[in-house]
């Protein structure tokens, strides 16, 4: 299973992008799941270490739907709307917060694909900052960041909203990039999967 997750605490362009890519790996023979913020109740992480010792977080919110999921994720999209210039609150959150999972467990994430959209409201808004940021997150769990390659992909997906759902959707240049992304993504999970199996 592939995990899409949102980190935009509105129904907008973000999530709208997530579920066209999710569609996309799904028109490619992946089962996917999506995950959003909105709606939710998901606090900032302490970092009181309660996880280290307890193998669980002490904060009993809506992150407790997302835990099952992180571990079962054979692979990850990760999107994010840019805030500030960068990635927004929430999805900062959702990254912070999965330490109580590697805490029990971390191998949780290791070898496993990750790709990242950013969405902005400015089409130089700090879209390449906010995937950098969450292909940081997936290097410092030993995952696999996976790009579209170069021209117009080098990161990721990015795309220009103009601070609507429609301003994303007619994008072509973000369609662009994120049909490049999710090639690529899809490979890798076959790929992968290849060696799984001749391991066995």
């Amino acid at each position: 299973m592939i995990l899409g997750i949102s980190g935009s605490p509105r129904n907008m362009a973000t999530e709208h992008i997530l579920g066209e890519t999710l569609k996309m790996l799904e028109e490619r023979g992946l089962q996917t799941e999506q995950f959003t913020i909105r709606g939710r109740q998901i606090s900032p992480c302490r970092h009181c270490d309660y996880c280290l010792k307890n193998k669980e977080c002490i904060i009993k919110d809506d992150m407790y739907q997302l835990y099952p999921l992180i571990k079962e994720a054979q692979g990850f999209v990760i999107a994010t709307p840019v805030y500030n210039g960068s990635l927004s609150a929430q999805t900062k959150i959702i990254i912070d917060r999965t330490r109580a999972t590697l805490a029990a467990d971390p191998k949780t994430l290791r070898m496993k694909p990750g790709m990242a959209i950013a969405v902005g409201g400015d089409r130089m808004g700090g879209q390449e900052l906010a995937l950098q940021q969450i292909h940081a997150f997936f290097i410092l769990n030993g995952m696999i960041p996976v790009s579209g390659g170069f021209f117009g992909a080098n990161l990721g997906a990015t795309f220009w909203s103009r601070d609507t759902r429609e301003g994303a959707i007619a994008d072509e240049e973000g369609f662009r990039s994120l049909r490049k992304t999710v090639r690529r993504f899809a490979e890798m999970v076959a790929h992968l999967g290849d060696l799984s199996a001749q391991e066995k």
